[in-house]
């Protein structure tokens, strides 16, 4: 194979052939030290400093898309954003360089078919467009033999990964136990020890006792970090009231929102195209004779009601069909009538009488809606008025005297939150009152509704313990509650003891039971007394909850997850293990475990997805493997100089 020259820009020519998913099209790339810088390489492939910058862009784009806001390079950097791009750049050129040594590569027609076949160079005739192939390697920064040596070594680089990873299987017993152990289920007892089976009285506790507890929980009666804040707002709301509005504002807005304040009679209509007018009208006869309902021929047609609903529709949206259908005084079924799509029955499910609101009606609606965003104008025009007397160094309260804008003060905290018509209800505000510094100049922000705000922090209250005088109600209910919680625990403990000295006894017993001892006569022909004691012991002690074939991912509805934890954590049936699940304690007993069928259709599904899961773990893993031997094999050099110039230049 000649020598080619190599770039590792591998990952740059798929996410190119992918419809551009991340959003590179949107992004130019300057080309940093005339192209020849490089980032790095592995071996004799080098990985420039273009292939770099294009990579973190791309990154870059595809995290604030999912973010739903612009990311800044230091919260890429942050998330390690440079180091991914980096680590899968190195990936590539390994591979790339791991094809040269070994000779692997692809022929000029599985190029051009890749290429020609990429939807991204397709024209409007889905046909390849060498135009629109040019535009956007230029836009990239590629040339068209830069990007066909990408896409050649690509293809060169898959062949190479397949050869790796093809062979790897994972063994059948390691799929059947870990399927077996997702599907295996219970039988398990449960119950709540709750307060009321509790014989000991809790006494209320002395001072001394509080006190202690007080302390030693001293961080849970602490009155968290105030931040004294001091601030002035403008809201379109504030500005309503002083806008004036002419006749003419209000009937631009009335004819703008016209479609709204003036609408035909509508109606809601399904439509259900059939292959042919025989079965239209086979089908409109067994709607009239009662045979089926029109959602029931939807249904046997494989659709759904959404498929075949039109909406709201006019008479004239409908075409040929309006007049029958308009011509219903109720919900019916019409036709069938011939559409584009063939010939069809109507179903008109409800009557919209039409809309007319006039100008006079809709006046004050509009003037409210007219006067809010004229305000918003307003505020945006006088913001830099705004700006320039704080950048003069101007005081918030001197800014409240000069401008509408009004001033307040707030003791903020990370609990703190506003009614409505309070800036404590803006988001903004509250990300700005958690990071303003003391040091900071006070500056202008945008709040979501057009308003805007700048704040200034005067003092920071450090987090305070309260008196106990304060919160002694608090401190009585917390220590109660512990108390409480120690209680059922001990009582949890004992009752776990007893039943586990049961479980003992029945397997150290005969299986059949001992003859019962003969009761003494009496006169009346009752039991005996330590007999009747014995069942009303049985019938006042709490009982168990049962519960069969109890799955992994089960839920068990009046219980916490903790039991379902800890009822998968028994490994002997009759084992019994007490719950400590924060404020609740709860006991549960193993009675069964009940393996899994491996030759059920739920089964098989595990199976597939366990197989599936682990077999792409050590696939990803030898490759891994793979790649870091062939990068020791030919060496890796980093540029760090040149790394942080174009993560400079990219910011």
């Amino acid at each position: 194979m000649k020598n080619l020259r190599t770039h590792g820009k591998s990952a740059i020519v798929w996410i190119l052939l992918g419809l551009l998913i991340l959003g590179l099209g949107g992004f130019g790339v300057t080309n940093f030290a005339g192209g020849s810088a490089a980032v790095g390489s592995v071996g004799d492939t080098e990985i420039t400093a273009d292939d770099y910058a294009r990579g973190l862009r791309s990154d870059l784009a595809a995290a604030s898309q999912q973010a739903g806001q612009q990311i800044t390079m230091e919260q890429a950097r942050a998330a390690g954003l440079m180091q991914q791009v980096q680590a899968r750049l190195f990936t590539v050129a390994t591979l790339e360089e791991e094809a040269n040594r070994l000779g692997i590569s692809v022929g000029d027609a599985q190029v051009a078919s890749t290429i020609s076949g990429a939807p991204a160079f397709q024209g409007p005739t889905g046909q390849f467009d060498r135009n629109a192939y040019a535009s956007l390697l230029r836009r990239e920064g590629l040339s068209e033999g830069e990007f066909e040596h990408d896409v050649r070594m690509d293809e060169a680089r898959l062949i190479l990964q397949r050869a790796v990873t093809g062979g790897v299987n994972v063994p059948d017993p390691v799929v059947n136990q870990a399927a077996g152990w997702l599907l295996e289920t219970r039988d398990i007892r449960w119950r709540e020890v709750t307060e009321d089976e509790l014989t000991t009285e809790i006494e209320p506790p002395s001072d001394e006792t509080l006190a202690a507890w007080h302390q030693a929980n001293i961080e849970r009666f602490t009155a968290p970090e105030i931040r004294k804040i001091t601030y002035v707002w403008l809201t379109p709301d504030m500005l309503a009231g002083e806008v004036e509005l002419d006749e003419a504002a209000l009937r631009e807005a009335y004819e703008a929102r016209r479609s709204e304040f003036q609408q035909p009679e509508r109606r809601m209509v399904g439509r259900l195209v059939f292959p042919s007018a025989e079965d239209a009208e086979a089908a409109k006869a067994r709607i009239e004779s009662g045979d089926a309902p029109f959602e029931a021929i939807v249904m046997e047609r494989g659709l759904t009601l959404d498929d075949v609903d039109l909406g709201e529709v006019t008479e004239a949206d409908l075409g040929a069909a309006g007049e029958a259908v308009f011509a219903l005084e109720g919900p019916g079924v019409v036709g069938p009538i011939d559409t584009d799509l063939g010939p069809a029955l109507f179903s008109m499910n409800a009557i919209l009488d039409p809309v007319d609101v006039s100008f006079e009606d809709a006046q004050e609606e509009l003037r409210s809606e007219v006067a809010a965003a004229r305000a918003v104008r307003v505020i945006d025009d006088r913001s830099s008025e705004f700006e320039d007397l704080l950048a003069s160094g101007a005081s918030l309260e001197d800014v409240a005297e000069e401008t509408p804008m009004e001033l307040g003060e707030v003791d903020w905290t990370p609990e703190t939150r506003g009614e409505g018509g309070s800036i404590l209800g803006y988001e903004t505000f509250r990300e700005q009152a958690a990071a303003v510094s003391e040091d900071d100049f006070a500056q202008l922000y945008q709040l979501d509704d057009g308003g805007i705000f700048a704040l200034r922090l005067n003092e920071i209250v450090p987090p305070t313990p309260k008196p106990l005088e304060e919160v002694r109600t608090e401190v009585e209910a917390d220590w109660r509650a512990n108390e409480v919680h120690r209680l059922l625990m001990e009582a949890a403990e004992q009752e776990k003891l007893q039943l586990d000295a049961e479980t003992v006894a029945a397997g150290a017993e005969p299986q059949q039971p001992a003859p019962a001892p003969e009761a003494p006569a009496n006169a009346d022909n009752t039991e005996t007394s330590d007999s009747a004691a014995a069942e009303d012991n049985e019938a006042t002690s709490p009982a168990f909850n049962e519960v069969q074939n109890l799955s992994r991912d089960g839920w068990i509805e009046e219980a916490t997850p903790d039991l379902l934890t800890a009822a998968f954590a028994l490994d002997e049936v009759g084992e019994t293990a007490v719950v400590d699940a924060t404020d609740r304690v709860f006991l549960v007993t193993l009675d069964a475990i009940n393996d899994a069928d491996l030759g059920s259709e739920q089964a098989t599904e595990v199976l597939d997805a366990v197989r599936n899961q682990q077999q792409q773990s050590l696939q990803s893993d030898i490759f891994d493997y793979y790649t870091r031997a062939a990068q020791t094999r030919a060496g890796i050099r980093l540029n760090q100089n040149v790394i942080n110039s174009v993560n400079a230049q990219v910011q």
